[in-house]
């Protein structure tokens, strides 16, 4: 029996997830890691938010929780207006199957598939039929049309990726989670990718979220947060790389002195 969600949000007020005083420790005694530190931050919608910070900083943590991929030990973590830590894994599972998409560094696509079914993949589990319209208007925002019929082995790094962006569209969730998507790309690749995001921000109005420590990726973005020591630090509108480069590079000067 499928879980009734509350309503996710007013459009105009509700930001698209949302966390507040989020703290995550691992470990206990003195071995205990505090990798958030009573983080607040909303993601608003319709919005391409990147996330960046030093090695160690939180920054996928931040994501993981956010998605609930991984529990807060105290604090809130709500997508829309449902609170994830009051959701049991099955209803969590289905959160994240409706109103969630994810893109990997990794790609994560199944290599007996073609790039059609890797795309619907998701749908079909949940026993969803793809919407012709909307997998049409995805496929042409990827510029996948002349490749559906490959499988990821007949397909670059970048189209792989390209595949992977459009599979977490197909289900027009309500919040996108991007963990380092171009780490595994060359350049041209990654800014294909980058700009395949962003399009789907402006165009179909999507919210993503994207964890990167590079400021070219960044630059990509409408706002960027900057995480260091499991807190939130300082962010920045409408980034540019320089800007990003600069911000990044006193964090880390600020780090070696402390």
């Amino acid at each position: 029996m499928s879980h009734t969600f509350p309503s996710l949000s007013s459009p105009f007020t509700e930001p698209a997830a949302h966390a507040s005083g989020l703290t995550k420790t691992y470990g206990k005694g003195e071995a205990r890691v505090t990798a958030l530190d009573a983080v607040s931050v909303e993601f608003a919608r319709g919005r391409f938010t990147a996330v960046m910070g030093p090695s160690g900083s939180g920054k996928s943590t931040l994501m993981h929780c956010m998605a609930g991929l991984d529990p807060v030990t105290s604090g809130s973590a709500r997508i829309g207006r449902v609170e994830l830590s009051s959701l049991n894994d099955r209803q969590l599972t289905e959160l994240r199957r409706e109103k969630v998409g994810f893109v990997f560094q990794g790609f994560n696509l199944l290599p007996t598939l073609t790039a059609l079914e890797n795309i619907v993949l998701p749908l079909r589990l949940a026993g969803r039929r793809p919407e012709a319209e909307w997998l049409e208007t995805i496929v042409a925002t990827v510029g996948l049309a002349g490749r559906l019929a490959h499988r990821p082995a007949q397909l670059s790094g970048g189209q792989q990726q390209r595949v992977a962006v459009a599979r977490a569209l197909a289900s027009r969730p309500e919040i996108i989670f991007a963990d380092e998507p171009t780490g595994n790309l060359d350049s041209r690749s990654g800014a294909e990718v980058l700009s395949f995001l962003r399009d789907s921000v402006r165009e179909l109005g999507q919210t993503v979220v994207m964890v990167t420590h590079d400021p070219l990726a960044a630059a990509y973005a409408d706002r960027v947060v900057f995480l260091s020591d499991g807190r939130l630090v300082d962010e920045l509108d409408a980034p540019t790389a320089d800007a990003v480069l600069e911000r990044m590079l006193a964090f880390e000067a600020q780090g070696r002195t402390t």
